[in-house]
C-alpha cells in the first residue's frame, strides 16, 4: 500500500494505465495487477503459486520450510507475484503469521466420492501472502499434533493437494507457474492435467521440485482414485506404476505430468540418473530433457551475523571479533568449560537419521573429546531407536563439561551455535544439497562434510 501511495504522488502513469485496462472486470484482476505494479523490479512478473507442505517459520520440519520461504522471497524481489498455499495444521506456529484470518468464503473439493468443504485462511508469513485450507473431512487431516508420520499421510496430502489446485480454480486466479514440492504435493501435476485442464483451467505451466528422491509417496494403485485420479488410466509403467505391480508412485507422476523438473543441486540430479533415484533412474532418463539440479541457496536476511537478533554480538566478514563473543556467550548458557577461549568449538545441527550420517556423528563426539576440544550438537531423530542411542551418549556425557547434546530443535539456539563454532559438521552419507553447511559458511565456521550432492557443488 505504501508502494502504491508513493506512485500516486509521483502521479505514476502505470496506474492510470492499469486502472483503464482493468475497468469493469472482476476485483481480484485488478488486486493482481496492482500488486505485481507495487512489487520492486519490473511489473510483467509472473503470478507463482507455490503448494508445499512446509514453510519457515510457521511449518517447519527440515530444509523444505527454509527453501519456500526463502525462495518466495527471492522470487518476490524480482518482481513476481508470489503465493504460497499450506495445510492449516493445528500445531503450527501461528504468532508467525500476520493477520491471519479466516475467509468468507467455503472452497468445496473432491475425495472418496463426495464434496466437502474447506475453510480457507489467509495471512503473511515473511512478507509473503500464504492461504492454510483446513478440510471440514471427518478425518480431521491436519488436527494431529504433528506434520507428519501419521498412518494415512498419502490419503492426508491426496486430499490437501486436490484441495489446493480447487483454490486456484474456484478464485479465478490467471496463475503462470504452481511450483510443487515433494511427494506431498506430487499429486499436484496429474490432478492438473487429467482434471483440471479439461474444466479450462489449463494457462499455467507445473514445476516439480524433488528435494530427497529417498521419500517417494507409494501406495496401492486403488488410493489414486480417492483425489479423483483415474486408476486404471495412470497404472502404467509410463506414468504412475511403481517398480511392482498394483503400486503407484506420486513422485513418478509429479516427473511424467511435470512441464519441468528439478532437484536441489547438480551433483545431486547426477546421482539420482542411478542408484541415488531409488527406482526412479530410468523415468528421469526417460524424461532427462526437462530434469535439472539447481543449487539451493540460503535466505541471507534471516540467516545474516551482521543483524542476527539472537546473537550475544553481531558481527561481519570483515571483522570476526564477533565470533569469540558468541563462543563465550554458547559456553556460559550451556555451561561449557572457558578456561581457554581458543579451545576449538565443533558444532552440528541435524535430524537424527541414517541419511545424515549417524555413525559418523557419534565417531566425531566421541573423538572431539577424546583430542580435547569442545562438542554441540542440537537435533533429535523421529526413529526411536536413534533418539535414545543418543540420548544415551548424553547420559554418558553429561557430567563432562566439553560435550553437549541438546535432542531437540530451537530456532534461537541454532543461530547461536553457528556463530560461536569453529568448525561445523555435516558427514551425510548423501545430501540432495543440504542448507546447514551454507549457514556455516556464512557464520565463518569451517564445514566439514562428506563428498557426496550439494555439499559436493558447495564446498568442495
Amino acid at each position: 500500500a505504501s508502494m502504491l501511495r508513493e506512485m500516486v504522488r509521483k502521479r505514476d502513469s502505470r496506474l492510470r494505465e492499469a486502472y483503464l485496462s482493468y475497468r469493469g472486470t472482476e476485483n481480484r484482476d485488478v488486486m493482481d495487477s496492482f500488486l505485481k505494479m507495487a512489487l520492486p523490479g519490473t511489473s510483467s512478473g509472473l503470478h507463482i503459486a507455490h503448494i508445499a507442505a512446509e514453510m519457515a517459520p510457521v511449518a517447519k520440519v527440515g530444509g523444505l520450510a527454509d527453501v519456500i520461504s526463502g525462495l518466495g522471497k527471492a522470487l518476490q524481489k524480482k518482481g513476481h507475484l508470489v503465493e504460497i498455499i499450506l495445510p492449516k495444521y493445528d500445531c503450527m506456529q501461528v504468532d508467525q503469521v500476520s493477520n491471519l484470518k479466516v475467509l468468507d468464503v467455503l472452497v468445496q473439493s473432491y475425495f472418496e466420492g463426495n464434496m466437502f468443504n474447506n475453510k480457507i485462511w489467509t495471512g503473511t508469513v515473511e512478507g509473503l501472502p500464504v492461504y492454510f485450507i483446513e478440510p471440514q473431512h471427518p478425518a480431521m487431516f491436519f488436527s494431529r499434533a504433528q506434520y507428519y508420520g501419521e498412518h494415512d499421510d498419502f490419503k492426508r496430502f491426496a486430499y490437501f493437494s486436490r484441495a489446493a489446485l480447487e483454490l486456484l480454480y474456484q478464485s479465478g486466479k490467471k496463475v503462470d507457474i504452481i511450483h510443487c514440492h515433494d511427494w506431498q504435493t506430487a499429486f499436484v501435476a496429474p490432478l492438473y492435467w487429467d482434471v483440471y485442464a479439461n474444466l479450462g483451467f489449463n494457462s499455467a505451466r507445473i514445476c516439480f521440485t524433488c528435494h530427497n528422491f529417498e521419500y517417494q509417496g507409494t501406495a496401492p494403485a486403488r488410493d489414486l482414485a480417492w483425489c479423483g485420479l483415474d486408476v486404471e488410466h495412470l497404472d502404467r509403467p509410463d506414468r504412475m506404476r511403481d517398480n511392482s505391480h498394483g503400486r503407484i508412485n506420486a513422485v513418478k507422476g509429479a516427473i511424467v505430468y511435470s512441464n519441468i523438473v528439478t532437484t536441489v543441486s547438480p551433483t545431486y540430479a547426477l546421482e539420482v540418473r542411478s542408484e541415488g533415484g531409488r527406482g526412479l533412474q530410468d523415468t528421469l532418463k526417460v524424461h532427462s530433457r526437462k530434469f535439472l539440479g539447481i543449487l539451493n541457496g540460503i535466505d541471507t536476511d534471516t540467516w545474516n551475523p551482521s543483524t542476527d537478533r539472537y546473537l550475544k554480538v553481531q558481527y561481519n566478514a570483515k571483522d570476526l571479533q564477533g565470533k569469540a563473543a558468541n563462543k563465550a556467550a554458547l559456553r556460559e548458557q550451556l555451561n561449557l568449560a572457558s578456561a581457554y577461549p581458543s579451545q576449538p568449538l565443533v558444532g552440528c545441527i541435524t535430524r537424527l537419521v541414517a541419511q545424515k550420517g549417524v555413525h559418523l556423528i557419534r565417531h566425531a563426539i566421541y573423538k572431539t573429546a577424546e583430542l580435547g576440544g569442545q562438542f554441540v550438537l542440537l537435533g533429535s531423530s523421529p526413529v526411536p531407536e536413534i533418539q535414545r542411542e543418543f540420548e544415551g551418549i548424553a547420559d554418558h556425557f553429561q557430567n563432562n563439561n566439553n560435550i553437549r547434546l541438546i535432542l531437540k530443535y530451537d530456532d534461537a539456539l541454532s543461530h547461536c551455535i553457528y556463530a560461536a563454532s569453529d568448525m561445523f559438521i555435516v558427514p551425510s552419507i548423501f545430501e540432495p544439497c543440504g542448507l546447514t553447511q551454507m549457514i556455516a559458511m556464512r557464520y565463518g565456521s569451517v564445514p566439514i562434510v562428506r563428498k557426496t550432492g550439494g555439499l559436493n557443488d558447495r564446498c568442495l
